[in-house]
Parts: C-alpha cells; structure tokens; sequence
C-alpha cells in the first residue's frame, strides 16, 4: 500500500537493512530536482519509487538501491502504480551483494537485466575497532599520506560553505571527467539529512584556504563516501587523505561500523590489481580506484539493475535515443 513520508520513515529506520538511497529524505532530494517519490509497503518489504515525466504523458520509474526486502506481493504493487503512472518501464537496483539467491525471485518474474546507474562494485571499509586498528588495516602509503597531511599544517573541519565546495567540484570535474550537481542540489541535501545528523560536510584547509571537501551521508550502521572535490592546489600535501579518514572517524563516533567508499571499477577482484597495474590510470573510476585501494576495504559486487518493461515499443525507442545522447536516467 501506498504511505506517506512519516510512515515511510518509521518503516525505514525500524528495517534491518536500509540504504540511504531509499530513505525518505533521498526521495524528498530528488523531487526538488524533477522526479516524483511514491512509497509503498508491503508486509516487511517496501520501495520508494521515483518518476519522472516523459513526454506524451508517459514516465520512467526506478527505485535506487531497493526495493528493500524482494517479495511476489511487493511486485504486484510494483506494477500497479507504475501502470497508475504510466511508467514504460521500472528500473530496480536491489542493495545485496553476489552471489545472493534473492535475485532470483526478480530474475524468475521475467525482469531484464540491465545497465546500473549506480556503481555495481564497490568497496566497504570496516570501522570496527580502535582507530589505531582501522588504520593499521590500511596500505601503509595511505597511513604515511594521513600523517603526512597533518604534518604538513593541513586542518579538516565540519563547514557549512557549500558555495566553496561546490566550486571544487567543479574543478574535479573538468579534471577527472566527471559530471556534478547544481550548488542548490548539495545544499538542499544539507537542508534535508543535517536534521538528523545524517550528513556532514568536511572540508580541508591550508593557511585557512578551503582546498579539498567531502559530503558523507549515514543511516542505520553504514556511511557513504557520496561527493568528494579538491582544488589543484597543494595536493603534495594529501588532503584528500586527511579528509576521507575525518569522515571515517565521523561515522564511527555516530555508530556507523561500515564506511561505503561508493564506486570502484567493475571488474573482477581477482583480476582488479592485474588490470589496475596494466592500466597505470589516472582516468575515471581507474583513477579514482587508485586512491581509494588504499584504505583497506573489502571489495563487493551488487546484483545490480533490472527492469520491469510496461511498454516494449516505446522502451526499445528510449533506449535508443539514451544510447544515442550518451546519457542515463538519473
């Protein structure tokens, strides 16, 4: 059954296994930005599905890291209000890990397996422990770098300079090759999770000049490393080291035992270093993966997206003009 925002986060901070994705407050974010968020309930599964509108009336349908718990009466009203909606189209991308058998009820029900929007692999660090273990868990250039930047007069504060931050995403952007958000996106995101305490905003300083931030969400025992940026100034003193082990000890003091490091290459553990090295990357998640190896996480692979099709013909069309714009739904 269809509930509101204060039922859905009774529901969603009472359930075992919950992902900040599929938190109320995400679905509130994203409805200030073109998408609709629909809550549903049944029994002890449940899914915050967001639409967008299409033209012609129709909209596209996709609930990111959920539906939480997978069950046939949970479908069923899956498909009900996406044909309310006039979905083409229902995009799931289940917070589990492979191997897990519970995929196969999605797969057994005719769904298709598809490209992910959020990043399939990834790596966990565990925070449990002193913060001496934590540490010692890591590859020993990472700890040398976080002492490093201390040494180096490197501080890291909680900011509220969104404006700051966000003009460093643009820069990490342009240099990495990735998109960013409005500045109105992240400070709506502070406005929505800070009232809980389920986001924080780091930033790194040098001589009181902001030269790297971090936002990091939590919920329930894990926290995500989401947006990360920095200037190109001084990087040989590694702020973004310092930084990401703030928020570390961040989500462990408010009771997180798991830190999401949010995106490595998807490409098979046992062949990820081979690859890595045969690479020698700087670009994209390559680049990015040769940061975050450091920390010591251990590396997973979700299931993945799947999608429920309402309207074959005018999904093969989507599809197609998707393909042809280089974009994605989200």
């Amino acid at each position: 059954m269809k509930v509101n925002l204060k039922d859905w986060n009774e529901f969603i901070n009472k359930h075992p296994n919950t992902h900040i994705l599929q938190s109320g407050a995400w679905g509130e974010l994203k409805s200030s930005f073109g998408w609709k968020a629909v809550r549903i309930i049944s029994g002890d599964c449940g899914a915050q599905v967001l639409f967008r509108k299409l033209p012609g009336g129709f909209t596209i349908a996709y609930v990111p890291k959920g539906p939480v718990g997978l069950a046939s009466s949970l479908f069923s009203e899956l498909d009900q209000i996406c044909r309310e909606e006039r979905a083409i189209f229902l995009k799931v991308e289940p917070d589990i890990w492979e191997p897990d058998e519970a995929i196969l009820l999605v797969e057994a029900a005719g769904w298709k397996k598809t490209k992910p929007i959020q990043p399939q692999r990834t790596a966990l660090v565990s925070l449990e422990g002193s913060e001496e273990e934590i540490l010692e868990r890591m590859k020993q250039k990472t700890r040398y770098n976080i002492r490093l930047a201390g040494k180096k007069e490197i501080v890291v504060r909680l900011s509220n300079d969104i404006e700051a931050f966000h003009k460093m995403t643009e820069i990490t952007g342009k240099r990495d090759g990735f998109g960013v958000h409005k500045v109105s996106y992240y400070q709506k995101a502070l406005d929505l999770f800070r009232p809980s305490g389920a986001v924080e905003l780091l930033m790194a300083y040098y001589a009181e000049r902001p030269i790297a931030g971090l936002v990091v969400f939590a919920q329930g025992n894990t926290a995500w490393y989401m947006f990360g940026a920095s200037t190109d100034e001084e990087r040989n003193r590694m702020p973004t080291y310092l930084i990401q082990w703030e928020a570390m000890k961040w989500a462990k003091n408010r009771g997180c035992n798991v830190y999401d490091l949010w995106g490595i290459p998807d490409t098979d553990e046992e062949n990820l270093e081979e690859e890595f090295l045969k690479k020698h990357s700087h670009e994209g998640l390559w680049g990015v993966y040769r940061f975050k190896r450091g920390f010591g996480g251990d590396v997973l692979r979700s299931v993945g997206a799947w999608d429920r099709i309402y309207y074959p013909g005018i999904y093969k069309l989507y599809q197609q003009i998707m393909r042809n714009r280089g974009g994605r739904e989200d």
